[in-house]
């Protein structure tokens, strides 16, 4: 008998696709755009302006994510002590997902940092411009490290939940009845 894990699941992957969305949109579209302003002072601050509106949502996305996930793998472990496979990825993307946790947590305390340098200018959000300080300089070239880390951290995390799926297919014949045997069905 198959269990439902629509809640838990929907919980790990809505917040998953708004994690890796809004880490991308913010690299392409809002730092992009903000970056055209024509004064330079403007460029930081709507830029973060802009992050800080997304600040929340993005916690609650990471938090959804995080409770989806443990509630999967609280779901799956009989599945997770017989399948070495399964097991293997939920290692590997549970060490990635705390990565990009951290990573994210970082790029925020950057964007802080960057924030309150605005008035200095840049010649965008994370290029630093001929009056911008040593310290927002600094800030700036690590996010823009960050800034395209985090949709490929995350967009790892979204094609290793889809073999997650592909896993709990079931299998066909002989495979099929000697791993029902195994979890005792």
């Amino acid at each position: 008998m198959s269990q439902r894990q629509t809640v838990i699941r929907s919980l790990h992957d809505l917040g998953l696709a708004a994690w890796f969305g809004g880490t991308l949109m913010g690299a392409v579209g809002l730092n992009g755009a903000t970056a055209k302003a024509k004064d330079p002072t403007e460029r930081l601050r709507l830029s973060s302006i802009g992050w800080g509106r997304w600040t929340p949502v993005q916690g609650l996305a990471l938090a959804a994510h995080g409770i989806g996930g443990l509630g999967l793998i609280l779901g799956n472990k009989g599945r997770l002590a017989v399948q070495g496979e399964a097991r293997t990825n939920t290692v590997v993307k549970l060490g990635l997902t705390v990565v990009a946790g951290a990573a994210s947590v970082y790029s925020g305390f950057l964007g802080t940092r960057i924030a309150k340098h605005a008035d200095e200018g840049a010649e965008g959000v994370t290029e630093p411009g001929v009056t911008s300080s040593p310290a927002l300089a600094s800030a700036q070239r690590q996010q823009k490290v960050l800034q395209w880390t985090l949709p490929l951290l995350t967009g790892v995390l979204v094609v290793l939940a889809a073999q997650q799926g592909e896993q709990q297919r079931p299998v066909s014949g002989f495979f099929n009845k000697a791993f029902e045997a195994i979890r005792g069905h």
